[in-house]
């Protein structure tokens, strides 16, 4: 159901993506504002794990320096099918975890310092399996797709916005857009891009919820681990940068208010419920 939601939500953003396109730019207008976009968003997509290892300034991590840690990873990327990811270390008590990378060939799982110290053995398996999962469902390309369209949706935006203030858009007698139109447009198009792209990302993480519990065995273990790491959160927010927040197995910044519809991560008192509701493997 979650696979079938993000393709329905891409499909969504899509077509908001050509409907205002249509009514404001044109096809011509379309095309420019994706390919800007698309270029904006390559080189996040394509250096994703060197960039965001080296914001959080981590530290790759051999077998002889962490040797649990190494071995979790390594028998749960065999478990996932998948190749032995690179293993990092990012400094800093709060609790927390993330995958990056293009594809399987080229990912990293990177956990924080404190998590290592507060989770036990199979509820940190439960979070690297999470991790993992991200991985194998291509997520990061998932992620950078929706980007993608939603700052072509935001670029058309702002063009309707400085149409309206020079006076720009079609005369009415000719059904076009007037000045009212654009300026509705350029406040509600960029709203209407986050709310579908933050829906995708929380689709996306009760998939990898699932696929976590499975590669694992322990969905009990994983929503034992959610909830720690979401209390720890609460009490000591990451200093996070928003962009990223997504990434991340609980919300960084969730120590802030933030609202469900604008959150990157559905409730963790719904993961956890979902994951009690799952089997012991």
């Amino acid at each position: 159901m979650n696979s079938l939601k993000t393709a329905l939500l891409l499909g969504l953003l899509t077509g908001l993506l050509m409907l205002i396109g249509g009514w404001f730019g044109g096809q011509h207008g379309v095309v420019i504002a994706f390919v800007v976009a698309m270029v904006m968003n390559f080189a996040s997509y394509w250096f994703s794990d060197r960039i965001v290892l080296s914001m959080y300034r981590a530290r790759e991590v051999t077998e002889a320096e962490a040797p649990e840690l190494y071995n979790i990873v390594r028998n749960l990327a065999l478990a996932a099918q998948l190749p032995m990811p690179r293993v990092y270390i990012v400094p800093g008590e709060t609790p927390n975890a993330f995958a990056t990378g293009r594809n399987e060939h080229h990912a990293a799982v990177a956990v924080t310092e404190g998590i290592l110290g507060i989770l036990k053995k199979d509820e940190l398996e439960g979070v690297l399996g999470h991790e993992l999962t991200h991985i194998k469902n291509h997520d990061i390309l998932i992620g950078s797709i929706a980007a993608t369209i939603a700052g072509a949706i935001v670029m058309l935006a702002n063009m309707a916005q400085w149409a309206a203030i020079f006076g720009g858009g079609r005369d009415d007698d000719e059904g076009g857009s007037n000045i009212f139109g654009l300026i509705a447009m350029a406040i509600l198009a960029p709203i209407a891009a986050s709310l579908i792209q933050m829906a995708i990302s929380r689709s996306r993480e009760y998939l990898a919820d699932e696929g976590g519990a499975k590669i694992s065995g322990k969905p009990l273990s994983l929503a034992s681990a959610l909830g720690k790491l979401s209390g720890a959160a609460q009490a000591l927010p990451m200093q996070a940068n928003p962009s990223t927040a997504h990434m991340f197995i609980v919300n960084p910044l969730s120590g802030r208010s933030l609202m469900n519809l604008f959150s990157t991560h559905p409730p963790v008192e719904e993961r956890i419920a979902r994951l009690r509701s799952m089997r012991t493997m």
